[in-house]
């Protein structure tokens, strides 16, 4: 009989709840408001209801299911089910974990939310079949996760991990975070957004402005690369300096860790080679390993914006001695 969890991904805005089999395929799912902030038992009331509707659409009764899992924003501690501190959802000290346990009365596991996106690519997306995986995603910020053998790398107090707030030019930009020089400053979209709209008040003539219909605050994560695809020197320009940038970032985690993939996430990942060829073609000059084979695989995410929910879902196979087990 096919084994069936369910996962949830906790987010700022929405709560996201599917049905998952043990590859990672989702059966039902459905969406609710997050309308943070509220207490942490409203949230957790509503998680419930999530889980047992996914549950009757997927047919199956909420006692067949074999545990629950949530991927959340924030400070997370796994083992002792509580989320520290998560400025998304103005909670503190929740103990989500015994709430959820107490409204469903089956186990539940959790983690930090790009953790178990990680996780979810790395057992049942661009990951799949490989051990050590690493999954940098690009957006407003730059976040991510590490899978060493089969489980999630959480660090010292669980505070590891973050990826985006690595420091990787001494005396660089100043970030939110309040260090300055952030893989976050360089890499993220926002950063992107930044350089490009810098690019285009320097060169009034560049594709970039009639792409935009003469607006500023019409640039996105795209209109470089758009630009760039029609021969615009300018935009090509504004891509190859953001591709030096990520593969300087990731040049540095792949020395560190060296996992058999890295993987790249977030909305640019969708560009596909026209983001992951050049910066495949910087890391194999530029990082400490390059000469040996094979290099890391260097690829774009697979799961969108499932990788969460399914993450979540399959959280309790790292509890065994391998989380590889099905």
């Amino acid at each position: 009989m096919e084994a069936y969890y369910a996962g949830i991904d906790l987010g700022g805005t929405n709560i996201a709840i599917g049905i998952v089999t043990g590859e990672g395929r989702i059966v039902s799912s459905t969406v609710r408001k997050t309308n943070a902030p509220r207490p942490a038992e409203d949230l957790c009331d509503d998680m419930a209801q999530g889980v047992r509707q996914a549950a009757e659409q997927a047919g199956l009764a909420v006692e067949s299911l074999q545990w629950i899992g949530i991927g959340t924003p924030g400070m997370v501690d796994p083992d002792l089910g509580l989320i520290r501190y998560s400025n998304n959802l103005d909670l503190w000290q929740a103990p989500i974990r015994a709430l959820l346990e107490e409204r469903l009365h089956k186990p539940v596991y959790m983690d930090n939310d790009a953790s178990a996106a990680t996780f979810g690519e790395a057992m049942a997306g661009a990951g799949k079949g490989f051990r050590d995986v690493i999954m940098v995603t690009l957006g407003t910020g730059v976040g991510g996760g590490i899978v060493i053998d089969g489980k999630i790398y959480r660090g010292f107090r669980h505070a590891g991990g973050e990826l985006g707030h690595n420091c990787m030019i001494y005396k660089g930009l100043h970030c939110t975070c309040g260090l300055d020089g952030c893989m976050e400053m360089y890499c993220s979209v926002t950063a992107l957004i930044r350089q490009t709209r810098e690019a285009m008040q320097a060169n009034p003539q560049s594709k970039m402005w009639e792409l935009t219909q003469g607006s500023l605050e019409k640039v996105s994560g795209r209109t470089s690369f758009d630009a760039a695809r029609q021969g615009d020197p300018v935009a090509q320009q504004v891509v190859d300096q953001y591709v030096d940038y990520l593969g300087y970032g990731i040049s540095g985690l792949i020395n560190i860790f060296v996992p058999e993939v890295l993987i790249v996430g977030g909305g640019i990942s969708r560009e596909g080679e026209a983001l992951i060829r050049p910066v495949n073609d910087y890391v194999a000059r530029h990082c400490y390993s390059r000469d040996l084979k094979p290099r890391t695989k260097i690829c774009a995410a697979q799961l969108g914006n499932d990788a969460g929910v399914i993450g979540a879902a399959l959280l309790g196979k790292m509890s065994g001695a391998n989380a590889y087990d099905r």
